[in-house]
C-alpha cells in the first residue's frame, strides 16, 4: 500500500514540477556560489601578483626615503575564504575579503569596503541558503498542507481508519513519502557542492548538511503539527503560509530593527572624524606636544637617535598615531556595539529557527559578522606589527635598499573559531521534537475522528 502511495505521489505532474524546480534552483544556487568563490579568489590572485610587482616598482621610485616610500605602500591582509562561502554567502559581498592599509592611520583604513551596486544588495544572492531557507519550505507546505484534511473531506479518511489497525503509522509513512524525495532532493544538491565548489569532507561541511537536514524536517514537523489541528484544507493552508512568512520575513525583520535600535552605532561615523580631527589637529600644534603623545604610546622610540632628514618623518607619523589613539575610545565603542549585535542576534536566533539557520549558515561558512569581527581584529594587530617594526626604520633613516621588498608576502587570516555542533543544531532539534511531540498529541485524542 505503502509503495503504491509512494508511486501515485511521485508521478503527479505537480511533484515532478515542484521537485525539479527545486533541483534546478539548488544548481542554480551552486553556480552563483562557484562564481563568488572565484571572483574572490581572483581578487586574491590580483592582490598578490600587484603586491610584489608594486612593492619593487615604488622602492625603485623612491628608493632613497624610506617615509616617503611606506606612506605610499599598501600591505594587503586577506579573510581566507572557504569553499563554503559559496553556499552562504553571507556578508562577504558587503565587507571586502582583502584589506590593504598603509602604516598610516588605520581607523580611517579599517572599514573600507568594495563598491558595490546598491540594487544588488539589495536584492541579495541566490545563494543555497537562501533556497534552503525560503523555498524549501514553501514546497513542503505545498506537498503536505491537504496531507489528511484532503481526505476527511472527501470522506475516505474513514475507509483508511477502518481498514488500519495503526492509523499513526499510516500518517507517519504519509509524510515520509512526501520528506524522503525533498530531503533526498536536498542532499542532491550538497553532494553536487562537492565538485562544484570543490568542498572538503571536513566537520564543517558534515554539520552544515545536517542543518541543513535538520531545518527541512523541522518544517516537516510544523506541516505535522498542523496536520494534527482537524482543520480544513484551506485553513491549513493559510495557516501554514502564515507561519513561513511570520518565520521567514516578519521576525527576521522585526529583530533586525530591535537590533538597530537597541544597539545603534553612531560611532561609525565619529570614528572616522574623530581620526580625521586628531591627525590634522596636529598641523597646527607644536611638535614637542605631538612627539611626547606619541612617545607615551611608544616608549620605546624615545632613545633612537634622531636622524637627519628631508622631511621629518618622525613627527609625521606620530600625528598619525595620534589620530588612532583619539579615536580608540569611538572605536572601542563601535567594536563592542557590533559585538553586542551579533551576541543578542545568536541568542534571539534560538528561538527563530529560521534566523538560526541563517547565521548557522554564515558561520559555518565563516561569512558572518563574528568572522568580520574577529578579521577587523586581525587587521589591527597586522597594521600594529607594521608599524612596529617601520617605525624604527623611518626615524632612523635606514636605507631603502636594506629590505628585501619581495619578502613581504600578502597575510592570510583564517579564522580558527570552533565549530559547536550542539549549539547549531539543539534549538533545531528542540523545535522538531517539540512540535513533533504536540502533533503526535494531538492524533492521539482526534487521529480516529478525524
Amino acid at each position: 500500500m505503502i509503495s503504491l502511495a509512494f508511486k501515485q505521489f511521485i508521478r503527479t505532474g505537480g511533484v515532478r514540477i515542484g521537485l525539479s524546480f527545486l533541483l534546478i534552483a539548488g544548481i542554480a544556487s551552486l553556480l552563483v556560489g562557484r562564481q563568488f568563490v572565484l571572483r574572490q579568489n581572483q581578487a586574491i590572485a590580483d592582490v598578490q601578483a600587484f603586491q610584489q610587482k608594486d612593492f619593487v616598482q615604488k622602492a625603485a621610485l623612491h628608493h632613497d626615503d624610506l617615509g616617503l616610500l611606506l606612506y605610499y605602500l599598501k600591505f594587503s591582509l586577506i579573510n581566507e575564504t572557504s569553499p563554503l562561502a559559496g553556499l552562504s554567502i553571507g556578508q562577504r559581498d558587503v565587507n571586502a575579503s582583502v584589506q590593504s592599509v598603509t602604516i598610516r592611520a588605520l581607523e580611517g583604513q579599517k572599514y573600507d569596503a568594495d563598491l558595490n551596486n546598491p540594487l544588488n544588495l539589495l536584492l541579495g544572492n541566490l545563494d543555497f541558503s537562501f533556497v534552503l531557507i525560503y523555498l524549501f519550505p514553501l514546497l513542503i507546505i505545498a506537498f503536505t498542507y491537504n496531507l489528511i484534511s484532503e481526505e476527511r473531506e472527501s470522506g475516505t479518511w474513514k475507509l483508511v481508519a477502518v481498514q488500519s489497525q495503526k492509523l499513526f503509522t499510516v500518517v507517519l509513512q504519509l509524510f515520509a513519502i512526501r520528506a524522503l524525495p525533498l530531503l533526498g532532493v536536498l542532499l542532491v544538491i550538497l553532494l553536487l557542492a562537492i565538485p562544484i565548489l570543490g568542498i572538503s569532507f571536513d566537520t564543517a561541511f558534515v554539520v552544515l548538511v545536517a542543518t541543513s537536514v535538520l531545518y527541512g524536517l523541522f518544517w516537516f514537523s510544523v506541516s505535522f503539527w498542523v496536520a494534527s489541528q482537524k482543520q480544513t484544507s484551506a485553513v491549513s493552508a493559510m495557516l501554514l503560509l502564515g507561519i513561513w512568512l511570520s518565520l521567514v520575513i516578519l521576525l527576521p525583520a522585526l529583530i533586525n530593527t530591535y537590533l538597530e535600535n537597541r544597539y545603534p552605532v553612531p560611532e561609525a561615523l565619529a570614528t572616522t572624524l574623530k581620526q580625521r580631527k586628531g591627525y590634522h589637529e596636529k598641523w597646527d600644534l607644536d611638535k614637542k606636544t605631538t612627539l611626547e603623545a606619541f612617545y607615551t604610546h611608544y616608549p620605546q622610540f624615545r632613545k633612537l637617535p634622531t636622524a637627519v632628514m628631508e622631511t621629518d618623518w618622525r613627527w609625521y607619523y606620530a600625528m598619525q598615531q595620534l589620530g588612532d589613539d583619539e579615536s580608540a575610545r569611538e572605536s572601542g565603542e563601535l567594536r563592542a556595539k557590533l559585538q553586542q549585535r551579533d551576541n543578542a542576534s545568536r541568542v534571539i536566533a534560538q528561538f527563530v529557527p529560521t534566523l538560526h539557520t541563517q547565521l548557522q549558515l554564515n558561520e559555518l561558512a565563516r561569512t558572518g559578522l563574528g568572522n568580520q569581527l574577529r578579521f577587523l581584529d586581525h587587521t589591527t594587530r597586522f597594521h600594529e606589527k607594521l608599524r612596529l617594526y617601520f617605525y624604527p626604520k623611518i626615524f632612523t633613516n635606514a636605507p631603502v635598499k636594506a629590505e628585501r621588498w619581495t619578502d613581504f608576502p600578502e597575510e592570510t587570516f583564517s579564522d580558527s573559531e570552533p565549530i559547536r555542533p550542539a549549539i547549531i543544531l539543539g534549538p533545531l532539534l528542540l523545535f522538531t521534537a517539540l512540535l513533533a511531540t504536540l502533533g503526535w498529541r494531538n492524533y492521539r485524542k482526534t487521529l480516529y475522528s478525524l
